[in-house]
């Protein structure tokens, strides 16, 4: 998996009913639901896309608080299991959400776009606010955005470019550069595959190599002498290396600053990280968030106890790394529902 890079192509498509009260079949002898949930179609548009989704929202009368999800790099369907536990929670704390398939997925179009641009994708995400914004029985002033993963960083950077934003929730995100988290990332996966600290180091000095040549810093043909050094081992694959050399994509994401995006932001903010996630530097994330927490007033930082990078417990760290593992991803752990929750109500009804 690499997880600020260009996701996996993904072809399914996933059409959602316009309306329903109750799609679980339940026994004869269970109650009618005290909080009916409708599912409502949307779409909007934004630099050539067409974007489809479903809103999730509670009915009533009331306007309601909505979550905009932004999508991790493997999993950019509505349908992925990562977002479920949004529309099971967040409506029955009266809040609505929006899941919409990531521009180039499912019926979402791509606009010719590649889908690895943050900064695309973070406007897609601000289209989507504006969306919302006119839709009725919604609350304008209570909209924000939720993401995991990539999408942890995507909400950083949606909630700098929308500061109407009322809140930004990034789980997982690493506040530090891709290529620094892809260093730290492929590190744990081979040691993880139990192979020595030789194999660690010329896999992160071949990586560094290409990066230092993409960030304008080194020479190609060292970049090019580095990454042909370790073509032929079987360990190649696991190094998340090859293409990076001519990826636009890879060059805008290695330059894209989280904390630069945070620092400019008056959205409040809940940062959370899983205190065993392979994937992301958690404590290099909080160094850095410490170190500037005097321009952070809005950001509140919490760490699940043994959760890993999607919010799991008990997950073995071979299968944590494991690229077919994210795909059917979702959270699991007690402490980060009840967080998220709890913070969330706290920040939308103050």
């Amino acid at each position: 998996m690499r997880l600020l890079a260009v996701a996996l192509a993904v072809c399914m498509t996933w059409e959602a009913p316009v309306v329903t009260a109750q799609t679980t079949a339940l026994p004869e002898w269970a109650v009618p639901t005290d909080y009916p949930v409708e599912q409502r179609a949307i779409v909007f548009e934004n630099r050539g896309a067409r974007l489809a989704g479903t809103l999730f929202i509670p009915t009533g009368t009331k306007p309601r608080a909505a979550v905009i999800a932004l999508h991790g790099a493997q999993v950019p369907l509505r349908s992925d299991p990562l977002y479920r536990h949004l529309t099971e929670a967040l409506p029955r704390l009266g809040i609505a959400v929006l899941l919409y398939d990531r521009r180039g997925s499912g019926a979402s179009t791509s606009g010719g776009a590649a889908p690895g641009n943050f900064d695309l994708l973070a406007d897609d995400a601000v289209a989507a606010f504006a969306r919302l914004s006119g839709e009725r029985d919604i609350d304008p002033r209570r909209i924000g955005f939720w993401g995991l993963s990539q999408g942890g960083w995507l909400t950083i950077l949606a909630a700098r470019k929308e500061q109407r934003a009322a809140f930004a929730v990034a789980v997982s995100g690493p506040i530090a550069a891709a290529d620094v988290q892809m260093n730290y990332a492929v590190s744990n996966i081979l040691r993880i595959q139990g192979k020595p600290q030789a194999v660690v180091d010329r896999a992160i000095a071949a990586r560094t190599a290409v990066d230092d040549y993409v960030r304008g810093k080194g020479a190609r043909a060292s970049a090019e002498r580095a990454e042909a050094g370790i073509r032929s081992e079987p360990w190649y694959a696991d190094t998340w290396i090859k293409g990076n050399i001519d990826d636009p994509e890879w060059r805008q994401q290695i330059g894209n600053d989280p904390m630069r995006a945070l620092v400019g932001s008056r959205v409040p903010t809940l940062v959370m990280f899983g205190q065993a996630d392979p994937w992301v530097p958690v404590a290099a994330s909080l160094a850095a968030l410490r170190a500037h927490s005097a321009e952070l007033p809005q950001v509140t930082v919490r760490v699940i106890d043994g959760a890993d990078h999607a919010m799991m417990l008990g997950v073995p760290p071979a299968r944590q790394v494991d690229a077919q593992f994210a795909t059917l991803a979702a959270p699991d752990a007690p402490a980060y529902f009840a967080l998220l929750g709890a913070w969330l109500q706290k920040t939308i009804n103050p």
